[in-house]
């Protein structure tokens, strides 16, 4: 490096000489974390070339005040847009112009900073977490509660399961209709005949399509089959006049609820329990 003599350069440089012993006597405990290396030197004291590693807590407006610099120049020469962002251990260009200055002295870890266009005011740009992995549940999530309409009741508590005329009536001879038909309209609610806990939800018995088991006590169940979507769980409990389903077609020919009451296991005619019309 070519030097011009001067007292003032001779105390510079004996700075220089300190700092840098003390920097090496430093990278015996740790590894170096970047600093200044600068290229050439006139006889005005100004740099004619060199590079600056940036370190924690840098920001284009500190290192261009550090270096007398314009910091949208100092962007400019290294190529560094909006939002003016530079990070740890980055090598910037100082150009042509800036003043020679001691190796900045180290400082304390803190967020790397981001200069905004009509800076020099900073924004800390903080490091995004990465979200932990998403655990899917086998278990079904718990369905809404839906509403519950004003039924009518029979004496015995039961009310109508769905809207509608009744185009298939009970049968006791075992190989006929265990329970009644009701006609409707395709997605149709379907209406729990009375308060009580669900024990069954789904499709796996034959003839009935999609269909819903109530236990109401130790005594009865209702049947609710054939319909398109089923709105409720097993294990949750209902009210009477709550909708448990939509009506629908499976497992039949036409759009219609089947319904049954069960007494200790045994069907008998619905229309016997439920309200007069």
């Amino acid at each position: 490096m070519a030097v011009a003599r001067s007292p003032r350069f001779a105390s510079l440089r004996c700075v220089l000489m300190l700092g840098l012993a003390a920097s090496l006597l430093g990278g015996c405990a740790s590894p170096p974390r970047g600093g200044v290396h600068v290229v050439d030197r006139n006889s005005h004291g100004q740099v004619m070339g060199g590079d600056y590693i940036v370190q924690r807590g840098d920001t284009l407006s500190i290192i261009a005040n550090r270096f007398s610099l314009d910091w949208r120049e100092l962007a400019r020469q290294n190529r560094i847009g909006a939002p003016y962002v530079i990070y740890p251990g980055q090598r910037l260009s100082l150009g042509r112009a800036a003043p020679t200055v001691a190796q900045p002295r180290r400082q304390a870890p803190a967020p790397v900073v981001a200069q905004r266009r009509e800076a020099p005011a900073t924004v800390i740009a903080t490091p995004v977490p990465t979200p932990p992995p998403v655990t899917r549940s086998t278990t079904p999530p718990p369905q809404p509660a839906m509403p519950i309409k004003p039924m009518a009741r029979s004496a015995s508590g039961w009310s109508w399961p769905a809207n509608g005329a009744v185009i298939g009536l009970f049968s006791s001879n075992n190989s006929l209709n265990k329970g009644i038909d009701i006609a409707g309209e395709l997605g149709q609610p379907v209406f729990a005949a009375s308060d009580g806990a669900v024990v069954y939800a789904g499709s796996g018995l034959r003839g009935y399509g999609e269909l819903v088991i109530i236990k109401h006590n130790d005594t009865y169940v209702s049947a609710y089959g054939h319909n398109r979507r089923l709105l409720v769980r097993e294990g949750q409990q209902v009210k009477a006049g709550q909708t448990i389903a939509e009506m629908g077609s499976t497992g039949t020919d036409r759009v219609k609820l089947h319904f049954e009451i069960r007494r200790q296991g045994k069907p008998v005619d619905p229309q016997q329990y439920l309200p007069k019309r």
